[in-house]
């Protein structure tokens, strides 16, 4: 599969390269690709990072820039967390405007914070099903509510399944201590060189 026929696709293909960015397998080492050559493209324009900050996939992209994975091996894993994670069963992620403390005390025993993104802004994660109900309450509460367009519940226990399976495999990459400071998505925290080399952060 070559990415760039589904990320520049001939204007008959449009609609069938969008659903295939849809799939999770896809999708993450898509996003990797442009977040990584935005990066190239700033660099060759004289921009360095001093700092950096990174979302998910996003963090793994601020990793290679700061030298804790070389290229070959970032994309590696993640495309191999992306085809795990496609592995899993489906679920939904739901954008409220509740703090974190607000969304808990609205939270049944199957629905998750899946990010914490601001003082009243979290992202829910749960079974399509259970994301559909809770969607329910809060729009007759009045809450703002936004679906994201996922195909699975990141960041939720529904990924534990493949944990110690992506565990290893980052195991068997080198990991250096970085040399550009950024963000931890764990933490919120400047990541440490302890975490960045250790398999069980990522």
């Amino acid at each position: 599969l070559d990415l760039r026929e589904l990320l520049y696709p001939d204007a008959s293909d449009r609609a069938a390269a969008a659903e295939h960015l849809k799939q999770t397998r896809i999708a993450q080492p898509a996003l990797f690709v442009i977040e990584f050559a935005l990066a190239a493209l700033w660099r060759s324009w004289g921009l360095e990072p001093r700092a950096m900050i990174g979302h998910s996939v996003g963090e793994y992209v601020a990793a290679c820039l700061a030298g804790v994975f070389d290229v070959k091996d970032a994309l590696e894993l993640v495309a191999a967390r992306g085809r795990l994670m496609q592995q899993m069963p489906s679920g939904a992620m739901l954008a409220v405007g509740l703090s974190a403390e607000q969304a808990r005390q609205r939270l049944g025993d199957d629905v998750w914070i899946a990010a914490v993104n601001g003082p009243s802004l979290c992202v829910l994660a749960a079974a399509s099903e259970d994301v559909d109900a809770l969607e329910r309450r809060l729009e007759s509460a009045g809450v703002a509510a936004r679906r994201l367009e996922t195909s699975h519940a990141f960041h939720s226990p529904m990924m534990e399944p493949i944990v110690d399976e992506f565990v290893a495999l980052v195991q068997g990459k080198s990991r250096r201590a970085p040399r550009i400071p950024f963000v931890s998505n764990v933490t919120g925290a400047w990541i440490t060189d302890a975490d960045a080399q250790d398999p069980a952060y990522w």
